[in-house]
C-alpha cells in the first residue's frame, strides 16, 4: 500500500496568508501519525482531510510554532466525544510544556493523554515498522528528528512453481514464504530459496524538525526514500540561519546529497519567501536536483519498493571503497 505524507503547515515561526505553521501527517496502512502541531493545525486537518481518529502525535521540540495547536486540537477531540487515549511523544524535558498546553484554559480532557519523553536514539516500536528519534542541532533547545523505518519485506513467492511442484495451497505455502523448509508427504524437502525471492527493503522517511545541517541527520537519512528537511532561509540569510539554529535551502540539499537520499522536500519556510519560494528551490536544486518545496496541502505518495534488501548498502560500500 502507498504511504502518504500530507503537509499541513509549512511556514517558519509564524503563519502567513499562504502557509500555516509546522505540522504534517503520515498515513500508513490506515494509521495516521501526526508530527508537530503548530497554531491552527486542527483547521488544516479538516481542510486537507486528515482524520482526528489518530493515536500518536510526535513533537520535534516545544517552541511555540510547533505546539500551540495542541490545546485547540484536544478541545475539539473532547467535543467530538473522543474516549480513546492520545499518546504524545517529544524530546527530553518536553513533558512540562505539553502538560501546560493540555490544561490551558481550565478545561479537562475527556480522554487519557499520555506523554512520553524520548532521548535521542530511542525508538518507538510497531509491529512491522519503528519510529527512530535522532538528535538535531537547533540552538540550546532539546530537539529531535524522527525516521519512520519499515522492516524488510518478504521476498516474492512463486505460486505457479509451487503448484507445478505439487505443493498444496494453504499452510505449507505460508510456512515456506516465511523462510521455513517443508517436507511433503512423498518425502521431498523443499527449501524456501526454491520458491521465494530475496527479501525487499522497507521504506524510510526522515523528518528533521528545526535544525542546522548536522551529521545525525545525514546518518538517519542514509538511502531515505524521502528526507523532509527545514529550509528557513536562502543563501542571502546564511548568517541568520546560523544565528537562529536553522538551515538554508542549499545546506539542506547538501545533507540530502551526503545521505544519498532519493528525494528531498523542503519545509519551514520563512515568511519572506512564503509567496514565492523559487529562490530556495533553485539554490537547493543546484546541489540536489530531486528537491521540491512543500506548500500547505502538498501530498507525497511513496509506493512499496521492489528493491532488494541490502542493495543500497552494497552500493554505498562500493562507492566508499
Amino acid at each position: 500500500m502507498p504511504l502518504i505524507v500530507r503537509f499541513l503547515g509549512t511556514a517558519a515561526s509564524r503563519p502567513t496568508v499562504e502557509r500555516g505553521v509546522s505540522s504534517l501527517a503520515v498515513i500508513r496502512e490506515g494509521q495516521t501519525l501526526l508530527f508537530d502541531c503548530g497554531e491552527g493545525t486542527q483547521r488544516q486537518m479538516m481542510r486537507y482531510g486528515i482524520s482526528f481518529a489518530f493515536d500518536d502525535l510526535f513533537f520535534s521540540h516545544v517552541h511555540s510554532d510547533h505546539i500551540l495547536g495542541l490545546t485547540g486540537l484536544i478541545r475539539t477531540m473532547a467535543l467530538q466525544g473522543r474516549t480513546e487515549p492520545l499518546q504524545l511523544w517529544g524530546p527530553r524535558g518536553a513533558g512540562k510544556t505539553l502538560r501546560q498546553c493540555i490544561s490551558l484554559g481550565g478545561d479537562r480532557a475527556t480522554f487519557p493523554v499520555h506523554i512520553t519523553e524520548l532521548d535521542a536514539g530511542e525508538s518507538v516500536q510497531r509491529p512491522d515498522y519503528r519510529i527512530d528519534s535522532f538528535g538535531v542541532s537547533h540552538g540550546p533547545s532539546q530537539s529531535i528528528g524522527y525516521a519512520i523505518v519499515e522492516e524488510e519485506r518478504l521476498g516474492r513467492f512463486n505460486p505457479e512453481l509451487a503448484r507445478a511442484m505439487g505443493i498444496p495451497e494453504g499452510p505449507l505455502w505460508g510456512r515456506i514464504h516465511k523462510g521455513q523448509s517443508i517436507t511433503l508427504d512423498d518425502g521431498r524437502t523443499i527449501e524456501p530459496s526454491v520458491l521465494v525471492g530475496e527479501r525487499r527493503r522497507g521504506r524510510r522517511i526522515v523528518i528533521t524538525g528545526d535544525t542546522r545541517p548536522c551529521a545525525a541527520t545525514v546518518e538517519a537519512a542514509q538511502d531515505a526514500d524521502l528526507l523532509i528537511h527545514e529550509a528557513t532561509f536562502a543563501d542571502e540569510e546564511a548568517a541568520r540561519a546560523l544565528e537562529t539554529g536553522h538551515s538554508t535551502a542549499r545546506e539542506a540539499a547538501e545533507v540530502a546529497r551526503q545521505a544519498g537520499a532519493r528525494r528531498l522536500v523542503l519545509t519551514h519556510i520563512s515568511a519572506r519567501y512564503s509567496r514565492d519560494a523559487h529562490e530556495l528551490e533553485r539554490e537547493a536544486r543546484s546541489v540536489f536536483p530531486r528537491t521540491t518545496i512543500a506548500r500547505d496541502g502538498t501530498e507525497i505518495e511513496l509506493s512499496l519498493t521492489e528493491e532488494l534488501a541490502g542493495t543500497a548498502e552494497l552500493a554505498r560500500d562500493a562507492h566508499t571503497a
